[in-house]
């Protein structure tokens, strides 16, 4: 079952049940050929996937041992290295039509890690910051760990992809993977900091906090 979240430019959603990558493969296709915009907040089932950047001495495990524990392999075309996702999570994807906006991609990029920056300040009282020689959003206080990951898709100027926010996984599927070439042992989640008091509330306070900052950054 899918939950409306109000937002004054974009239809956005919440799912919520986990749903499978291929899913959302499937969905921000025919988004793109429609050009039908949308903002998903979800959690994937356990699953990795690869960039076009991914590289194969960050797989740790084989292909093949990783249906064993149920973990999915995609190969997509967004940008960075591999990363995983696992119940727990917050998802984000922004499905946006860059052309139609007249909003220049690197204008949208930093419109959207400002606004999972504010989103998580304003839920958590956590500040994160950019890395310049690495992707993702890390802890101010120890910015050798990372709590973001994000990677975008911009094909025929239509947006999809975004953002994995650590919340109360676990984080055991980074463990088969350096993530964005990073060890796994440098991820870390709201969980871990001690941050999470009503996770089914406080995620959805968090949509809410990123649409509204979304909306004011790229109005």
């Amino acid at each position: 079952m899918t939950k409306f979240l109000h937002s004054s430019r974009f239809p956005s959603f919440y799912l919520s049940q986990p749903i499978s990558y291929h899913r959302y493969l499937r969905y921000q296709e025919v988004a793109r050929n429609e050009r039908k915009e949308s903002i998903l907040f979800l959690e994937h089932s356990p699953s990795l996937t690869g960039g076009v950047g991914a590289k194969a001495e960050n797989l740790l495990v084989t292909e093949e041992s990783l249906a064993s524990v149920g973990v999915e392999l995609i190969r997509i075309q967004r940008g960075g290295d591999f990363t995983a996702h696992e119940p727990g999570q917050i998802v984000g994807y922004p499905q946006i039509d860059l052309k139609k906006r007249e909003i220049r991609l690197g204008d949208y990029l930093q419109a959207m890690t400002f606004a999972i920056r504010n989103a998580v300040l304003e839920i958590w009282k956590l500040e994160l910051v950019e890395n310049r020689n690495a992707p993702g959003l890390y802890l101010a206080d120890a910015p050798d760990k990372k709590m973001v990951s994000m990677g975008v898709y911009a094909k025929s100027y239509f947006t999809s992809f975004g953002f994995a926010l650590n919340g109360v996984n676990d984080l055991s599927t980074f463990r088969l993977i350096n993530p964005c070439g990073i060890s796994a042992g440098n991820m870390v989640s709201l969980k871990d900091l001690g941050k999470v008091k009503d996770w089914e509330s406080e995620k959805i306070r968090f949509a809410g906090a990123f649409l509204f900052h979304l909306d004011g950054m790229l109005g």
